[in-house]
């Protein structure tokens, strides 16, 4: 019998493709974490980074029932563009969906969104404030921005994977990340934040 332990995702791809239902369960087990973490922090909303999760796992079961994987090497780069795919794909929907119904009595006060401002009240350690902080003014950049911040400094992807993951080319990934940074440190100025870590 075959160690599916020690086989690469690429090849725990193939396998499955051939028929190995097993392959895939491994396969889903390897990535899920960083998967679900990297959606979540794109979309900043549990229950919906579930259901893009499950999406993305349906569409990556799919193209490999189709044949459209090719072993490149990069399986983890590959279900990270699908599921910045169906991230988008997401904000697209709501975009040509969102529309403002009057309530009765006129009150605006319930469009307002509060999670890219919440602070934890109760801070006991300055680091953790520092982290709440960064975290805070990395929510408040376009999600581009974010998504590519959160690539490369928190998952440790190379330029080269970012652009493969969401499908576009080197330079805009750091065009994309130059931005970013010129964006928080003009947040960093503005709220007067301290991002010194004791």
């Amino acid at each position: 019998m075959i160690d599916l332990h020690v086989m690469s995702d690429e090849e725990l791809a193939l396998l499955y493709v051939s028929g190995d239902n097993r392959a895939f369960d491994l396969l889903l087990s390897r990535n899920q974490a960083k998967l679900f973490s990297y959606i979540l922090f794109v979309v900043r909303d549990h229950d919906l980074a579930e259901d893009l999760f499950q999406e993305t796992f349906v569409k990556v079961i799919t193209k490999l029932q189709q044949g459209r994987y090719v072993n490149s090497g990069k399986f983890a780069a590959w279900i990270m563009r699908i599921a910045h795919n169906v991230i988008m794909d997401w904000y697209r929907l709501q975009r040509t969906e969102k529309t403002v119904e009057p309530t009765p009595d006129n009150d605006l006060s319930s469009l307002s969104d509060n999670s890219d401002y919440e602070l934890a009240a109760e801070m006991r350690f300055v680091n953790e404030q520092v982290l709440s902080d960064v975290k805070r003014l990395m929510n408040k950049l376009p999600p581009t921005q974010r998504e590519v911040v959160y690539m490369r400094f928190f998952q440790e992807m190379s330029f080269k994977e970012i652009a493969e993951a969401t499908n576009v080319s080197i330079n805009t990934s750091l065009g994309r990340m130059r931005y970013a940074i010129l964006n928080l440190r003009k947040m960093v100025r503005k709220n007067d934040v301290c991002l010194e870590l004791v």
